[in-house]
């Protein structure tokens, strides 16, 4: 198989179908996103987004099978952007030309500071999100997209967040017959086209070739809201406008960069699954951030790696970049040559795709069973779904990724101190005394009471320093302390601390205190710290405080 930079050559067939195949999933997606982020004649900045992002992700990524492009957590972080920039006085109409700039700075700002992720190598550290946030996040996105297309598919204006969206709706409610049955159609023919047919022609693209011309035909100018003027050709250069707004600029950046480091870090997991192969994070991070970087210079929608795509590019025998590639080159020659058909396409009928998008996106498995698997992570889940609907995506991550890693060192420093009390012969629990080999029971059994064996497991975190502190006046009841590591197998410096502490109460109160079983690395930390008294073993530990009260 001859292979260059990563290129199966062997394999262009393939590549080339999956990349036509996806390419006609990603034209209505595209579009739908586009005018889901930028509103009325925002469909064709998806269709560039999709093109530049697509094979520039594709040339320089390090997921081989992976399809970028415009997805519904981008284009939902993109409309917040433009509702920022409204709050603040920028026109969001389109035809004013002052609002796409400053948009398409954000867009390149995201872009630089995913590549700069790429080259701290951070690819590893992203992926490390836990699934109740993910779940929590990715449900928001789903409801967000429902939420602000409720207006378009009743053929009411709409602006603003998904609060301001819905109050629209309600307080202006004054449905468009013609848009209502436009979106009627596209439901119908979104949700129950037979698969048989679906994996032919993709739903959504069905929708969008029947339901554009019977729209045309039956309802005049002016009835329905369309598309509108798509520029002719390809996307030209454009610099974005760096200006006043540039701390709402760069804070919308860096919600991009880490919301698209996220989304497509996620999907080239499920890439890797399907594919069997194995992604290099690092490189997919550098890649996505040059295909949004160049996309902004181009007014393109940043993008991610797209997991309806890249499934169904995969499924279709695409296996490398080329399939990537492909795929933005047939949009492409769609963009330079069906310009005109496309500015047909109803809102309501895009609306309709983004509906189904939105529901395909929320976590349903998970929302029906996360009571059942845990309060602690169910919690954490509709905590973070709610907070990315009503408040801020960004914040959603970041305070859900904090809470659920509390949970976790709290559990695990549960683990870590279970055997700190139950050697204690003033425990009303003897099990783990029970467990020690027989020679060394004996041993404990014959200290009568006089010294209290500690016996710590896992690696020791700053969570355990709290336990270990609890338990350091129980040092006083007893003559010798035999603090037991055997089972550590590294030391944090705050639990080294907490050890030190104990062993100098132990001191302070006229006691012997002993460390054993300490494996090489943690005796190195322990000396560091100049504590005394380590012993290899447990056993030799016993006996010398044997010695100690006899």
């Amino acid at each position: 198989m001859k292979i260059i930079n990563g290129f199966h050559l062997k394999n262009v067939r393939g590549d080339i179908l999956g990349g036509i195949t996806a390419a006609v999933v990603a034209l209505p997606l595209a579009l739908a996103f586009g005018n889901a982020a930028l509103g009325p004649g925002g469909a064709i900045y998806g269709l560039y987004g999709a093109v530049v992002v697509g094979f520039l992700a594709a040339l320089f990524g390090g997921t081989p099978a992976q399809v970028s492009g415009p997805t519904g957590p981008m284009s939902v972080t993109v409309a917040g952007v433009v509702a920022s920039l409204a709050a603040v006085g920028v026109p969001k109409d389109l035809s004013a030309g002052q609002i796409l700039p400053l948009v398409m700075a954000a867009v390149v700002i995201g872009g630089l500071l995913q590549i700069l992720f790429g080259i701290l190598k951070l690819g590893k550290y992203i992926t490390l999100v836990p699934y109740s946030v993910v779940s929590g996040f990715m449900s928001g996105i789903g409801f967000i997209i429902i939420a602000l297309q409720i207006g378009p598919l009743l053929g009411i204006t709409t602006q603003g967040k998904v609060i301001d969206s819905l109050t629209t709706v309600f307080s202006n409610f004054q449905p468009n017959p013609a848009a209502i049955g436009i979106s009627v159609m596209t439901l119908g023919i979104v949700f129950l086209t037979p698969r048989k047919i679906s994996q032919w022609v993709p739903a959504p693209l069905l929708a969008l070739l029947i339901v554009t011309p019977i729209s045309i035909f039956m309802f005049g100018e002016g009835e329905l809201v369309r598309i509108g003027d798509i520029p002719r050709g390809v996307p030209s250069l454009n610099i974005p406008s760096f200006n006043q707004y540039l701390p709402i600029i760069f804070q919308a950046g860096l919600v991009l960069a880490v919301l698209g480091a996220i989304d497509s870090l996620l999907t080239s997991l499920v890439a890797d699954n399907i594919s069997q192969t194995k992604h290099n994070s690092d490189r997919e991070l550098i890649g996505q951030g040059i295909g949004n970087a160049v996309a902004g210079l181009f007014t393109g929608l940043p993008g991610a790696g797209a997991t309806m795509r890249t499934v169904i590019n995969v499924k279709s025998g695409g296996s490398t970049p080329i399939s990537g590639m492909v795929h933005s080159v047939v949009l492409l020659i769609v963009l330079v040559g069906a310009g005109p058909l496309a500015e047909q396409i109803p809102n309501a009928l895009l609306a309709g795709i983004l509906i189904k998008v939105g529901l395909d996106i929320i976590d349903w498995g998970f929302l029906r069973r996360a009571h059942k698997l845990s309060l602690k992570t169910s919690a954490v889940m509709y905590g973070v779904l709610l907070m990315t609907v009503f408040w801020d995506l960004i914040w959603a991550v970041l305070v859900g990724v904090f809470i659920a890693n509390m949970l976790t060192i709290d559990s695990i420093t549960e683990t870590q101190l279970e055997g700190m009390d139950e050697d204690n012969p003033l425990s009303k629990d003897d099990q783990a005394k029970n467990a020690l080999p027989a020679d060394e029971k004996a041993l404990l059994d014959r200290c009568a009471g006089e010294v209290m064996l500690f016996r710590l497991k896992g690696p020791l975190s700053f969570g355990a320093a709290k336990g270990i502190s609890e338990r350091m006046m129980l040092v006083r009841n007893y003559k010798v302390l035999i603090l037991d590591i055997t089972d550590v197998p590294r030391l944090g410096v705050t639990a080294t601390l907490a050890i030190e502490d104990m062993m100098q109460e132990a001191k302070n109160n006229s006691r012997k205190a002993f460390v054993a079983g300490a494996n090489e690395k943690v005796k190195d930390r322990l000396a560091k710290f100049g504590v005394e008294g380590i012993i290899e073993t447990r056993k030799e530990a016993l006996e010398t405080a044997l010695n100690e009260i006899a």
